[in-house]
């Protein structure tokens, strides 16, 4: 199914977005996670960008996001819902479909472009992770996306990286000059602020919250080094202060439920699986301080979003993480039981503290946004389609 559209402009350079990754299938996943986020997110932002480009989105059978000036081709569930025939349809059905539409540049929005497709291409890189860490990652998937994000970003056009440090491995691990990588940060989305003491109380009680409690969410997976927060939090054991570890399960998972049986913390330690988007901005409202522990990100989406929300925030010193949360967070190395564990019983124990964090938090989030990530994307496509630079951005410098 095609969306209609206005009558395309003759000028339009149409411009084709592989967004399928949008679509998660039946039911809450942990693909509802980063790179679904950065997608939902910029869509909204590209058509008032650049008059010259027009758009036309790849999404799944069912895409509940019509933005005025983006046409929607719909896969079906048969190729959209599973990874092997996705990966089929995007190197060898996705060519056809662009030049059908008549695209005159495709963005591969997650890492991989079709290695055989005539056309220009923008790729976005989220992280390297897979070459930085491969030992947590199923060799099936990495051996696919170390081999297809290095072809599709060498023969890429314009690369875009979310991160200062994302840049940096893309130019390092895949050998891209750096030149041709642009850095374009996601957004803070709308209604992420600490919700009113009513609310947060509501919330509670709804959902039976403990008064005190330290949260962390993100997909449940080895590089998080969330068996690290829970030594950490074991090593503290913070009287009347539960750990709620929420987030959709992700792949190799099994060793942090282990670690929970193994320090028999299951009355302490919960699981609340993958959240509402509509109910997180309470989730960070009512948690006590928020613990980010990974050692590897390409940026750190529930890092700006609790310190939006005024929590109390706690992450590491690694990869792209600094970046995000400035002076507005607590930083400690990744990994470090002991000083996560300090820290978090500074943070939980120092009120002061914990108004200061709560006070700088919203600032730092709020230099992340969508129209500046829109803006910068259609003049990454205009680049990549050897357009001269708007009259405003010549005026820039």
């Amino acid at each position: 199914m095609r969306y209609p559209m206005k009558a395309e402009r003759k000028s339009a350079y149409r411009v084709g977005l592989n967004a399928l990754l949008l679509y998660s299938g039946r039911g809450a996943s942990y693909r509802r996670a980063g790179i679904h986020s950065y997608i939902r997110g910029l869509l909204p932002h590209l058509p008032a960008a650049d008059a010259r480009l027009t758009y036309t989105a790849f999404v799944g059978p069912v895409w509940d996001d019509a933005h005025n000036g983006i046409a929607a081709v719909n896969v079906p569930e048969t190729l959209a819902g599973r990874p092997a025939a996705r990966v089929l349809w995007e190197q060898l059905l996705l060519p056809w479909l662009s030049v059908r539409e008549r695209v005159r540049l495709l963005h591969a929005m997650a890492f991989v472009s079709p290695v055989l497709t005539p056309l220009p291409t923008v790729v976005t890189v989220y992280d390297l992770s897979f070459l930085r860490v491969p030992g947590r990652f199923r060799p099936a998937n990495r051996a696919y996306l170390s081999l297809f994000t290095r072809l599709s970003c060498r023969r890429a056009r314009r690369v875009i990286a979310i991160s200062e440090h994302t840049r940096k491995d893309v130019v390092e691990l895949l050998g891209v000059p750096r030149q041709r990588v642009d850095v374009i940060y996601p957004g803070l989305g709308c209604g992420f602020r600490r919700a009113s003491p009513h609310a947060v109380a509501s919330f509670r009680e709804r959902r039976g919250l403990p008064e005190r409690f330290i949260l962390y969410l993100g997909t449940i997976e080895p590089r998080k080094n969330i068996s690290v927060l829970i030594n950490a939090y074991n090593k503290l054991r913070p009287e009347g202060v539960k750990l709620i570890c929420a987030g959709g399960r992700g792949w190799l998972y099994e060793d942090v439920f282990k670690t929970v049986e193994e320090l028999q913390l299951s009355r302490d330690v919960l699981f609340p699986g993958f959240l509402p988007a509509e109910d997180l901005p309470l989730w960070y409202s009512a948690c006590s301080a928020f613990v980010y522990p990974s050692d590897y990100e390409g940026f750190g989406f529930p890092v700006m979003e609790a310190m939006a929300c005024g929590a109390p925030t706690i992450t590491t010193n690694a990869a792209s993480l600094p970046e995000v949360a400035g002076r507005a967070a607590r930083l400690v190395l990744p990994g470090d039981v002991g000083a996560l564990a300090e820290s978090i019983g500074t943070v939980l124990g120092t009120p002061t503290l914990q108004s200061e964090l709560a006070e700088a938090g919203p600032a730092q989030a709020r230099r992340f946004c969508w129209e500046t990530a829109g803006r910068l994307t259609a003049r990454t496509y205009a680049r990549a389609l050897g357009l001269p630079a708007l009259p405003q951005e010549r005026a820039a410098g």
